[in-house]
């Protein structure tokens, strides 16, 4: 730390890396305050060594987590994939039994994902994400092995209990290294693992599906083993390279890991330190935020769509081109999922230059939008016209997993809170991958009028909703630029003040 006297008055030089008000090393301490009363930081850092620091963190952080999300998808959606290899047959599903097993992950994923990320705060990401992947891989093969609905069933339950902390415990992993304007672009490179699981996992079943066999597994069983092991492999490997947070981070110097902690910090109005204890009151904030809860709800009608099309985009191609193999269906799927890949990052790319978000809801909805009035304007014997509608439909809809998280993160202060607002997005995301099951149904077939009505009602409503908290924000965020921060604070404790999260006066909502 350099040591060097002041250049001038009220400035102080903090290191090589950052000037500004202010020692960045105390900014960084626990006990010391990095904004001051009106939201403002009070260190200055230096662009080069940030562009230095960011990209050390997203090569050693992002391709780990996003191998590890990338066979979390697969090990969920492959059962779309074994649907076609004959796993209703060999399991003698019949009538609704196949959307049964589709929600009986959905139950246990969405009744632990709030607590699974109070467990990745407390246990510390480090640990419990590789671990909940060495989980859900061990789940994934033992599907290979079950033998009826029942075995199907509890395999599957249990793999949504260590599936439902991973998208959430990764954005909230992410949110400790990243800042508000940076965070949806890291947030894409690892959720864009889910539009490519769609496109990679039909290439990877149909390579599997090559193969006579896999040890004493067959056909679809073939794809549930060694997806699997692939999966426990990554997790492993995920226990050597994923670090808690910038200060446990033994490849970062010690400069480094101040100017991580001071940078992060200096976006967190009264807060004094970055990893705060599990407090009552913030969860709460967390969970209530009125962001929260509309992007939550976003986030919700969006996963109808998302998930509804990787559970049964197989299903729609083979109505397209039911005289196909099993291959070739199989790799129908993957151009749409390549081509919304492309624009799960690139959206939130641009969110990241511009530092908005709610603008990218609102221009993407009316791809789904489109997508699905061509689909009910179409039938089966337009197949071509169909399948370039689940192009536009992938464009609009993958996207949202990124930017809704970071939304939620954005809008909040203490890291209790983001826990908790990133927590409850997910489990409401859940809730429509729930609805999504039941989505398109069997006697709904092959047109899925009920479907894609349905999924055409939730893009209006993202539409509308977009707009409207939009409005809201910036109503909202002129109300308190008329607040004294300092007469509404005075008198109150130093954990009176963090415990007001986004109710703190000086906070401003972020679109």
């Amino acid at each position: 730390m350099d040591s060097s006297p002041e250049p001038e008055k009220g400035h102080m030089r903090a290191d090589a890396n950052i000037i500004g008000h202010g020692n960045a090393h105390a900014a960084a301490e626990r006990g010391h305050a990095a904004t001051d009363s009106h939201g403002n930081s009070l260190v200055q850092f230096d662009a080069k060594a940030e562009a230095r620091l960011r990209r050390k963190i997203d090569l050693y952080i992002i391709p780990t987590v996003f191998l590890l999300y990338l066979f979390c998808f697969i090990d969920r959606a492959n059962i779309g994939n074994a649907r076609l290899a004959g796993l209703e047959e060999d399991l003698n599903l019949t009538g609704y039994d196949y959307n049964t097993l589709l929600s009986i992950f959905y139950i246990s994923y969405i009744i632990f994902e709030i607590p699974s990320n109070m467990a990745c705060k407390a246990m510390g990401p480090g640990w419990f994400i590789p671990s909940i992947s060495l989980g859900f891989g061990i789940c994934s093969v033992g599907t290979a092995f079950v033998q009826d609905l029942a075995a199907a069933s509890g395999v599957r339950f249990l793999l949504g209990v260590f599936e439902a902390g991973m998208l959430p415990g990764i954005a909230y992993y992410l949110s400790r290294w990243y800042r508000r304007s940076e965070l949806a672009f890291r947030l894409s490179l690892y959720i864009v693992a889910a539009p490519l699981a769609g496109a990679f996992g039909g290439l990877l079943a149909s390579a599997i599906l090559t193969l006579d066999h896999f040890g004493s597994l067959t056909r679809w069983r073939m794809i549930f083993g060694i997806e699997g092991v692939i999966t426990v492999g990554l997790s492993l490997i995920g226990f050597l390279t994923l670090t808690d947070r910038p200060a446990t981070a033994r490849w970062l110097t010690q400069e480094e890991k101040d100017l991580a902690i001071a940078r992060v910090k200096s976006e967190r109005i009264g807060t004094t330190e970055v990893l705060d204890k599990i407090d009552g009151i913030k969860v709460l904030r967390g969970i209530f935020s009125p962001v929260t809860l509309v992007t939550s709800f976003i986030f919700l009608l969006n996963n109808i769509t998302v998930q509804g099309l990787a559970f049964f985009a197989p299903t729609i191609v083979r109505t397209i081109y039911p005289d196909a193999s099993v291959v070739s269906q199989q790799l129908h799927t993957v151009p749409p999922y390549a081509v919304g890949a492309v624009f799960t990052v690139l959206l939130p790319l641009l969110s990241t230059m511009f530092d908005r978000r709610l603008h990218f809801f609102i221009a993407s909805a009316p791809f789904i939008m489109i997508g699905y009035i061509m689909f009910l304007a179409t039938s089966t014997t337009e197949p071509m016209t169909r399948y370039g509608a689940t192009f536009l439909i992938a464009i609009g809809a993958f996207s949202f997993g990124a930017l809704c998280n970071a939304q939620v993160s954005a809008n909040v202060v203490s890291d209790t809170a983001r826990s908790a607002a990133i927590g409850t997005d997910v489990m409401m995301g859940n809730i429509g991958g729930l609805i999504s099951t039941w989505s398109f149904l069997p006697r709904d077939g092959p047109e899925y009028h009920i479907g894609n009505g349905l999924n055409f009602a939730t893009s209006t409503t993202i539409l509308i909703t977009a707009i409207c908290l939009l409005f809201w924000m910036k109503m909202d965020n002129k109300k308190r630029e008329k607040k004294d921060a300092e007469t509404e604070l005075d008198g109150l404790s130093v954990k009176q003040i963090q415990d007001l999260d986004w109710k703190h006066p000086a906070f401003r909502w972020r679109p």
